[in-house]
């Protein structure tokens, strides 16, 4: 069977771009902030395969999400996704780069912990829609360690959707306590321009997206994965919303 990218292209383009001192340098600022800039950790052939996977896939199926979230302190989720079953069933470059184990090595150097391609089937991938004014992904943790974040499309700064974070901080679904810990912690405000890709420490990083202020588009795709160290920790928290709207945790607002 016919790998959907070049693992060769991949491995040389990484084996180039990635050297001892560069992910030393990445590892201290991934352990500093929770966050970092990867764009170049694909060449441009990969990533126009990834947006066209991605532009196809919103074309053939998104659900919109308008609620909030009570095991964040109801912030909030106003934005349309496409879940992480259908993009695996049909999102075929996704899913195998997602699993590449030349991948999985370098994001395991800069995280400094070996990195699993194995957590929940709905959380593996999740690509959301931004489009209207207030449009927003509100503060949250990520139940599993990783994220890998494709930018495919996004306005300009001053229309919104940057993305802010505060790391090392914990999540306690029965207790968030997110707005003493945004009062307790400066809080670090990241811009991007479409194409742009970035890796996150989502589990004890306190992220957003800030909202859109006026109507514009800002799509992305995650992929998830887990630590070694915590993949067998339990899931818990009726709050998947992605997956079902309905979910006991979301309520709508008024």
């Amino acid at each position: 069977m016919l790998c959907a990218f070049d693992e060769h292209s991949l491995k040389t383009h990484i084996d180039t771009t990635f050297t001892e001192e560069n992910v030393f340098t990445l590892r201290n600022d991934f352990s500093n902030k929770g966050f970092i800039r990867l764009r170049d950790i694909i060449d441009d052939n990969l990533r126009a395969q990834i947006t066209n996977e991605v532009h196809a896939l919103v074309d053939q199926e998104i659900e919109r999400r308008d609620l909030h979230l009570s095991t964040t302190d109801n912030t909030p989720r106003y934005m349309s996704v496409v879940r992480s079953e259908f993009i695996a069933e049909h999102g075929k470059v996704i899913s195998e780069l997602s699993k590449s184990s030349v991948l999985l090595d370098v994001l395991s150097r800069i995280a400094n912990t070996k990195i699993i391609a194995s957590v929940s089937k709905d959380e593996e991938f999740l690509i959301t829609k931004q489009e209207r004014k207030g449009d927003t992904h509100g503060w949250h943790w990520g139940d599993y360690s990783f994220a890998l974040i494709w930018i495919i499309e996004t306005p300009p700064v001053a229309q919104g959707g940057m993305l802010q974070c505060v790391p090392h901080t914990y999540w306690d679904k029965a207790n968030p306590r997110v707005h003493d810990f945004l009062c307790a912690n400066p809080i670090s405000t990241y811009g991007f321009v479409t194409g742009d890709i970035y890796f996150l420490r989502t589990d004890t990083t306190l992220h957003r997206t800030i909202p859109l202020n006026q109507d514009a588009t800002r799509i992305i795709l995650n992929m998830t994965w887990a630590d070694e160290k915590h993949i067998t920790n339990p899931l818990h928290g009726d709050d998947r919303w992605w997956e079902d709207k309905d979910v006991k945790a979301a309520h709508i607002p008024d």
